[in-house]
């Protein structure tokens, strides 16, 4: 007798699920499984990574820095089945940073080839429509039809969710006073036609969700970037709305770097290991700016000074050796451990400062717009001639710090939105010809920078913005919120979550994240465990946000995966 396994959403996530599935297999015994995967986007890029987009929205990962499969790095129980980049795939030069059309590609033959992975004993059957409503073992889909299932695993992917009061009542000024508003969403999905051409419009978020935005009113418009005397300029249609950008930061996303480690490849994570994850958990640490914070970053520096020791030892005053023995004693934040940084590495610009990496122009004022403008273009400029240059590897060694301790932290639990924020800003950011486009516009006027701690007003016929960086004030005909949706599990859009929910059979942990155990399981009202029903993703407190991954980086993701496919087919073999 067959047993039934439905995945709820079939993205990137469930893709990975399923190639887990089958690299677990002998777990099932001789069990026949039909799987059902249910989403009304296409089976492997789902709803963020289809094709049907704009073919000028690029990944922000360079080709070389994305796979779908598990290699030697990854430690998890199953059996490791290596196989190629998106650029061993696809054929692009590894550095470069591909469309979103070629990495939909590329998921799309993933799922195909773990279908193909399969055992005879297990078949798949792909559903192009929604599931609206779980209850007890039958999945209802929009289709009309319904499924019976022994094991029901959401792999739902980023969500939607119910607008806030603030942006409502934005809405309802919007309307009132023949505005355009839109509230926090995907870019790729939005309907951009609203925006007035030559009009101000302000623009809310600094991070991709901007820079999709500015790609789509600029380049979708009928505008062109040029190269004239060696300097990128940009040749307005005369379609395009006149931006005002700011932030919390007041600047964007650092752009992503162009070259690879000059010195040796370090081992990491050296100071933040899963035996300092055990630490932190039995001795209760809850704190994360007192407990977990300072050693992160005694860990992402620790990556900047070993490639700058090894990639550029011309411009340290010690030996690899001693640096070592002393950082390793001292605590981050302690004056040894400053005194130490001093004394090793004379030029002040070597060393990492990560309170000014984190917020560049605090306690900066500017007299006027104009001199703000100035002195953002020169920021933006030094940060693609940074993330372009070699010399500045160090940054690099920052960065694959940041993605190993990542890696560790799900186990911690909700770490609080200043984390992941900072994360994104350092590690998510753009390629640098992105921020190479935004100068361009802004030399052009297209885009003008706001500031810091910016601020908007909804007053009378218009929206007011302005920012703590200079008194420039902005009276603008619309507002765009450039960030994604934030989801909690009490406003979810999501109609199987909703219901779930409703009944008890889900409960909201911290930050409004689903609750599941440490093997996926959702957990209910009463405290406990779903034995059938498991849940991946960003939305659930086992949150590892990305599908795919770097290379050789023991990616959260995949870890989980196949620790979640290995007690679904145990739930599967014992099911009936």
């Amino acid at each position: 007798m067959s047993v039934t396994l439905v995945v709820i959403g079939g993205g990137p996530r469930a893709a990975g699920l399923l190639e887990r599935i089958g690299a677990n297999a002998e777990l099932l015994g001789d069990r026949r499984v039909v799987v059902h995967v249910i989403d009304p986007f296409p089976a492997g890029a789902g709803r963020v990574w289809r094709r049907e987009q704009s073919p000028l929205l690029w990944m922000n990962s360079m080709a070389e820095d994305v796979t779908m499969f598990t290699d030697e790095s990854v430690v998890c129980e199953g059996p490791i089945r290596p196989g190629p980049s998106l650029a061993e795939w696809s054929g692009v030069e590894p550095t470069s940073f591909p469309t979103r059309q070629v990495q939909s590609e590329y998921l799309s033959w993933f799922f195909d080839s773990a279908v193909d992975s399969l055992p005879d004993t297990m078949s798949v059957r792909v559903h192009r429509t929604r599931a609206v409503r779980l209850a007890g073992r039958r999945v209802c889909l929009e289709s009309g039809e319904a499924l019976t299932a022994d094991v029901v695993v959401l792999a739902l992917g980023h969500l939607d969710a119910d607008e806030l009061p603030e942006h409502r009542k934005l809405a309802e000024h919007a309307a009132a006073h023949g505005l355009c508003y839109l509230p926090p969403a995907y870019t790729a999905d939005v309907d951009l036609s609203g925006i007035p051409a030559r009009r101000d419009v302000v623009v809310r978020g600094f991070g991709l969700a901007f820079v999709d935005l500015m790609v789509l009113l600029t380049e979708g418009r009928g505008g062109k970037f040029v190269h004239v005397g060696g300097e990128l300029r940009y040749e307005p249609s005369g379609n395009e709305p006149r931006l005002h950008v700011g932030s919390r930061r007041g600047v964007p996303y650092h752009a992503k770097t162009g070259y690879r480690l000059q010195g040796e490849v370090p081992r990491l994570p050296r100071f933040f290991a899963a035996t300092t994850v055990d630490e932190l958990l039995a001795r209760g640490a809850s704190d994360f700016r007192a407990d977990v914070w300072p050693l992160l970053a005694k860990e992402i520096a620790w990556g900047h000074y070993f490639e700058l020791f090894t990639g550029h030892p011309g411009r340290v005053a010690v030996g690899l050796a001693e640096f070592d023995a002393e950082f390793t004693r001292h605590d981050w934040y302690s004056e040894d451990m400053r005194a130490l940084i001093e004394r090793a590495v004379p030029d002040p610009a070597d060393r990492i400062d990560l309170e000014r990496l984190d917020r560049p122009i605090d306690g900066l004022e500017f007299a006027s717009g104009e001199e703000f403008q100035d002195h953002l273009r020169d920021y933006v400029t030094a940060d693609v001639r940074r993330r372009s240059d070699p010399a500045h590897s160090a940054d690099l060694g920052a960065f694959m710090a940041l993605l190993s301790v990542y890696g560790q932290l799900p186990r911690l639990g909700e770490l609080g939105d200043w984390w992941h924020g900072f994360f994104s800003y350092v590690a998510s950011g753009p390629p640098p010809v992105r921020l190479e486009q935004l100068l361009a516009l802004s030399r052009a006027g297209v885009v003008r920078f706001l500031g810091a701690d910016m601020w908007v007003d909804a007053v009378e016929g218009a929206f007011l913005a302005g920012s703590s960086s200079s008194p420039e004030l902005v009276r603008a005909a619309g507002l765009v919120e450039a960030r994604l949706p934030t989801h909690s599990l009490t406003r979810t859009a999501d109609p199987v979550l909703r219901g779930l929910h409703a009944t008890g059979e889900v409960t909201e942990g911290p930050g409004g994240l689903v609750r599941v155990s440490p093997d996926g399981r959702l957990i209910g009202e009463n405290g406990q465990e779903h034995r059938h029903r498991f849940a991946l993703g960003p939305y659930t407190t086992g949150r590892a946000y990305a599908a795919f991954a770097r290379p050789r980086t023991n990616a959260p993701a995949f870890r989980q995966n196949d620790a979640t496919a290995r007690e679904v087919l145990r739930t599967l073999r014992s099911a009936g």
